[in-house]
């Protein structure tokens, strides 16, 4: 089997997430911060510990800042739906997931206007376009950190700092891009960061990360084991937008997975980028073959002429290979593409795959 998914989800995970895992379900069964018995107090003490490994590895202000959701998703929706309001306006890229772009267009009912910048592969082009459309209401850019399509990566860095420049709030979704490249919320000015942590950090599904500064409203309201005796969710962070039972096994899971992570920072990006890039040559040569950009990042699609993404991907699918088809929830960057008709066939590489998977997947391209 062929695990060449993993920009919807890493398959493949380190063995110490798996056993962290497991660890916490046996032992860590308690819910932190609502008791004080000594379970209750071990699982806080690994929520704890993550949280200060998460604010450390993406240059948090503090560890009170990380706030961990359900998705990215709804930690994108805690920003755009917290910080702006009635009468403002705000920016977004053509490449964005539908996780933002849905919410833009729903938020837009509400009296929020937004406008789409294009970006350009020359830096000074993108700036100029996003400064284009900057008015004097404009309360925020929002963009991703990386195409989940076509594995371009955005100039966050710029971006950040034409939006510290003008005031401007600066939310980044780096679903795709947390923990295959460095990203530092000081340096690149970044105010508000969404990550998918089991993506690129390999902690298991049903956690999101939020690093926050703080919102002028809570997404969800309710328990939150803190100030109990008030009627009003409390102001302080992270208590303030954690409401309800958090997912201490995947918390558990992230803990490991940052710390392997860590470990091999100076490899992840490289490995998954040589595997991408022979993909990326080998098809190349293939005259039947569409290619649409050459990934800055290990994700990139491609279509064979004369057949549908769906018929290759059923045929990959049929030998035990497995990549995604279709639209990819990014109707904007299919659009930028020319591919919003047919959609993609989209490969995403990981740290655990191999050169070996990358020469039998070119090899069933070719036999098809």
């Amino acid at each position: 089997m062929i695990y060449f998914d993993n920009a919807a989800t890493t398959f493949h995970k380190p063995e110490s997430v798996y056993k962290a895992v497991n660890k916490a379900i046996k032992e860590l069964s308690a819910n932190p911060g609502r008791s004080g018995h000594n379970l209750s107090l071990k699982a806080a003490e690994t929520v704890y510990e993550t949280r200060v490994k998460v604010a450390n590895f993406f240059g948090a202000k503090s560890y009170e800042n990380v706030v961990f959701t359900q998705n990215c998703t709804m930690s994108i929706n805690m920003c755009m739906r917290g910080l702006l309001n009635r009468g403002e306006h705000f920016i977004i890229s053509d490449l964005e997931h539908n996780s933002v772009l849905r919410t833009a267009v729903d938020i837009k009912r509400q009296g929020i206007e937004f406008d789409i910048f294009e970006f350009d592969y020359n830096v000074e082009k993108t700036l100029n376009n996003i400064k284009s459309l900057i008015k004097q209401n404009t309360k925020a850019i929002i963009c991703t950190n990386g195409s989940n399509v076509f594995g371009i990566k955005l100039h966050i860095k710029e971006i950040g700092n034409l939006c510290k420049n003008n005031r401007i709030k600066f939310i980044v979704d780096a679903a795709q891009t947390a923990g295959v490249i460095d990203i530092n919320m000081n340096s690149d000015n970044i105010d508000y960061l969404c990550i998918a942590p089991h993506k690129g950090l390999y902690s298991p599904m049903g956690l999101g990360i939020l690093i926050t500064d703080n919102l002028p409203l809570p997404y969800v309201t309710g328990g939150t084991g803190s100030s109990s005796a008030l009627s009003e969710q409390p102001e302080y962070l992270p208590d303030k937008y954690e409401s309800g039972t958090i997912n201490v096994p995947a918390i558990a899971g992230l803990n490991a997975g940052i710390e392997f992570v860590e470990k091999n920072k100076n490899y992840i990006y490289q490995k998954e980028m040589n595997i991408i890039n022979y993909i990326y040559n080998e098809l190349s040569k293939m005259r039947n073959i569409t290619l649409y950009n050459k990934p800055d990042l290990p994700v990139l699609s491609f279509n064979v002429d004369g057949f549908t993404a769906d018929e290759v991907g059923n045929y990959l699918n049929e030998n035990q290979v497995y990549v995604r088809t279709g639209l990819h929830c990014a109707p904007l960057a299919h659009k930028k593409f020319k591919t919003q008709g047919r959609g993609t066939v989209r490969v995403s590489v990981s740290y655990f795959n191999t050169m070996n998977e990358a020469n039998e997947f070119i090899n069933l391209i070719k036999k098809f």
